[in-house]
């Protein structure tokens, strides 16, 4: 089963499982208490645990499928890790379900695989760890196609630690329950730390009912997905490609819409600029080009002009 299945299947089997051992890394960093915290930039901190989850993600999966492009928040990746950072079993059950048409011929050149190792690093430097994801994100020629979003501190029922969703266009998603949310309410979900004059007036212009400010992009579109808010507004650049690609291709998986403050998705290739120059705009219900035609045509103008 494992060695027929096409290769986005694989591709996205193995990501399930090396997504749950990045996040144990991330919980035993902390659990040690010294994070190693080194700025990038404003508001842009890196910990241990950013570095040693992508080096045992990019390890896993560039030895399994040597030949696809891999791309890390964190850069360069040493490959040389440990036994036992170093995931090769796929996800059985993943495999056991269809794989769609139209990636059932895809190749490995066709691929480029985006990974935020830890999205939501300030939160984690915080304490706000249950903002905190891993983003595996698959693109195919050009497109947010798969995505994983493991939370490595969401508390099950039973008590375990994690949760690893998945999104697959054509086929669905997995590991959550779908929420829709209030009908009666327009409840926006937004930055916590990189907001400007012109995002605030993005977000003023829905007189949303309420406004939930939380930390990373992954965690922005679980609230979409499980009926917490209707809309994710950040009118201004400053998220990457790394943080958008698994979030857009699960919720896209789910009837949702991720695009840019203009309605415009996103490129995935391999030469493309890192930084989502238009902002961010996400969706759950149908209405996705009502809520960018809302923004107002200067503000959208105005958003990321200075970018390439």
């Amino acid at each position: 089963m494992t060695t027929n299945a096409p290769l986005i299947m694989r591709i996205m089997a193995l990501s399930i499982n090396t997504a749950k051992r990045a996040g144990v890394i991330i919980r035993d960093v902390l659990k040690q208490g010294d994070l190693g915290i080194v700025d990038k930039g404003k508001n842009d901190p890196q910990t241990e645990a950013d570095r040693s989850a992508q080096r045992c993600i990019i390890a896993s999966l560039a030895k399994k499928f040597p030949s696809i492009k891999i791309i890390g928040e964190e850069g360069g990746s040493d490959l040389n890790v440990c036994d036992e950072w170093l995931v090769s079993e796929l996800d059985e059950t993943f495999l056991r379900q269809d794989c769609p048409a139209d990636w059932r011929d895809a190749q490995p050149e066709d691929f480029v695989i985006w990974v935020d190792p830890l999205d939501g690093t300030a939160e984690y430097t915080q304490g706000f760890v249950e903002h905190v994801t891993v983003l595996i994100g698959i693109a195919v020629k050009n497109s947010a196609v798969g995505g994983i979003i493991h939370q490595p501190f969401y508390k099950q029922s039973s008590g375990e630690l994690g949760r690893t969703i998945w999104g697959l266009k054509g086929l669905g998603t997995g590991g959550f329950t779908a929420v829709k949310p209030p009908a009666n309410e327009f409840i926006i979900t937004t930055t916590r730390s990189h907001s400007n004059a012109l995002h605030q007036k993005a977000v003023d212009v829905f007189n949303a009912s309420k406004v939930l400010k939380v930390g990373g992009a992954g965690f922005k579109v679980l609230q979409l997905l499980e009926g917490k808010a209707h809309a994710y507004v950040f009118a201004t650049p400053g998220c990457k490609k790394w943080d958008t690609c698994a979030p857009e291709a699960v919720l896209e998986a789910s009837g949702g819409t991720l695009t840019n403050i203009n309605g415009e998705h996103y490129e995935y290739h391999e030469n493309v600029e890192h930084v989502n120059g238009r902002g961010v705009l996400a969706s759950v219900g149908n209405n996705h080009q009502e809520l960018v035609e809302k923004i107002p045509l200067e503000v959208r103008q105005a958003v990321g002009t200075k970018q390439t």
